[in-house]
């Protein structure tokens, strides 16, 4: 089992072995709860990706003839494995992303459920038949899988992700090369030694640490058939250019930019705890956190009010302290530049609700206290970059259609949510906002495992959404296959058919 002491070297795990690295470039993993470098890990080279890819080719090849019914049994097992260690993947997430470990837990469990909707693959993967569709004919589909798929993840979810990934990756017959985040590495390799002992055979998943330079190299290897990515919407599209430009396919989910609109009816207290929970649960590091708060028509004032109190109490401290509600951001960089966002919002006119950089914090960890910015324009820098942190900007609309015009003329187009007590206004905006993912008086409209993942606009590339019934197609080429066999009664061979005379 990996332990996390101080400078120990976070490995690769390639072909089933543990490999330490080759290289000299290493990069440091921090405590951000601390500030303090706890371990570092190796960056790896050209070489050894290859490697990594060849193992991964080699297993492939043996995975795929495997019976639906021994994939599944490993998918059983590492469902109870994940289960009976989410105290322990918690931990590692904690110790190097920071969140607090209600949040590492929840990351688990969600993880949990894609690991559970991939144990139905007899299902997932039946073809369909016609028969006599001419004389004698029978056409069928069937799915196959890809080959190697690289899977390259965030810093935000070291666990969720992967598990949005390869539970339906190495279901489907393929094997895997992951590439997770350089910033908090740890729980993939946690993750690979429960996939071993679930029995899952070497060579199927590869764990390769690394940087854009490891990146680059699963882009353009020919040895891998599909990319699957998640990230800021930069690296985005440089995955989805440079993987499509050397034939494979990508399914790439970048960056967001989530509103949450409030409407005059809405129970106020009811979307200021949904606005709070969204927007700084995991210091706002969520692809799917709230970061514009849309207050239609005269409900402003008391919902900046409310969300604002709520901020007052908000607990920050260290992931391991059970009285924490928030938790350090990632790096000391990314603190920095949150923060500088909160200062450019202010020159250009925003109203500084609530400073989060006044507030007292503890020790020397990378940590932020909750900003709330109103009367916030589009115009802003704030309103429009990814700000990826505990800071949420609030809007002034004066009616529904200003808001919707609003959601819709972002480039983003993630999640949404809704906040009101009127079905028809609700079911109004479901059919008329442009994004991906809507949620009617829910905050976070993560889909359940059984639906699929993404967003439209820049926040998805190429037009495959993660997990679910999208995932499972990504991970499988369609095959029709059309046969014909000649009449019993006129064949040549005697297969005991009585003959016409």
């Amino acid at each position: 089992m990996v332990t996390f002491g101080f400078l120990e070297r976070i490995p690769h795990v390639i072909d089933g072995e543990v490999r330490p690295g080759r290289g000299d470039r290493v990069a440091p993993v921090f405590d951000p709860a601390s500030g303090r470098q706890t371990a570092e890990v190796a960056l790896a080279t050209v070489g050894e990706v290859d490697e990594a890819v060849s193992a991964a080719r080699t297993a492939q090849r043996r995975w795929r003839e495997a019976p639906l019914g021994r994939r599944v049994q490993v998918l059983f097992s590492l469902r109870e494995l994940v289960a009976g260690h989410e105290a322990e993947l918690a931990e590692v997430i904690t110790a190097q992303h920071g969140k607090t470990l209600g949040d590492a837990r929840g990351e688990v469990l969600r993880g949990l459920e894609c690991i559970e909707y991939a144990c139905g693959l007899p299902e997932l993967l039946k073809g369909e038949v016609s028969t006599q569709v001419a004389a004698g004919v029978d056409v069928r589909s069937l799915r196959q899988p890809v080959g190697v798929v690289a899977c390259i993840t965030p810093f935000n979810f070291p666990c969720m992700v992967p598990l949005w990934m390869l539970p339906n990756a190495i279901a489907c017959g393929n094997a895997v090369v992951l590439k997770p985040s350089e910033r908090d590495p740890g729980a993939s390799v946690l993750l690979a030694d429960l996939w071993r002992r679930a029995g899952l055979p070497d060579g199927v998943l590869n764990v390769v640490q690394g940087d854009g330079v490891a990146v680059d190299r699963l882009l353009e290897h020919r040895g891998v058939a599909a990319v699957s990515f998640v990230g800021s919407t930069p690296v985005a599209r440089h995955v989805y250019e440079r993987g499509t430009a050397h034939g494979k396919r990508v399914q790439a989910l970048g960056g967001a930019k989530n509103h949450m609109v409030v409407l005059p009816d809405a129970d106020v207290d009811v979307a200021a705890d949904a606005a709070v929970s969204a927007g700084y649960g995991s210091a706002g590091e969520r692809c799917m956190a709230v970061s514009v708060l849309v207050a239609v028509g005269g409900v402003a004032d008391a919902l900046v009010e409310a969300v604002r109190l709520r901020l007052d109490k908000l607990v920050i401290g260290p992931g391991t302290e059970p009285a924490s509600e928030m938790g350090p951001l990632i790096t000391r960089e990314h603190r920095d530049r949150v923060a500088s966002h909160v200062a450019a919002a202010a020159e250009a006119g925003a109203q500084v609700a609530v400073d989060g950089r006044a507030k007292a914090l503890p020790g020397k960890g990378f940590f932020l206290g909750a900003t709330l910015l109103d009367h916030v324009t589009p115009d802003m820098a704030a309103y429009r970059d990814e700000i990826f942190g505990p800071v949420l900007c609030v809007v002034r609309a004066e009616r529904y259609d200003d808001a919707v015009d609003l959601v819709n003329a972002n480039p983003y187009g993630n999640g949404v949510a809704i906040f009101t007590r009127d079905g028809g206004a609700a079911r109004r905006f479901e059919q008329e906002v442009e994004v991906g993912m809507v949620g009617v008086n829910v905050p976070i409209p993560v889909p359940a495992a059984q639906f699929s993942f993404g967003g439209w606009g820049a926040s998805l590339f190429g037009d495959a959404h993660m997990y679910g019934p999208e995932g499972v197609r990504f991970y499988t080429r369609g095959k029709v296959v059309t046969t014909r066999w000649p009449d019993p009664a006129t064949s040549a061979v005697d297969l005991g058919f009585p003959r016409n005379r």
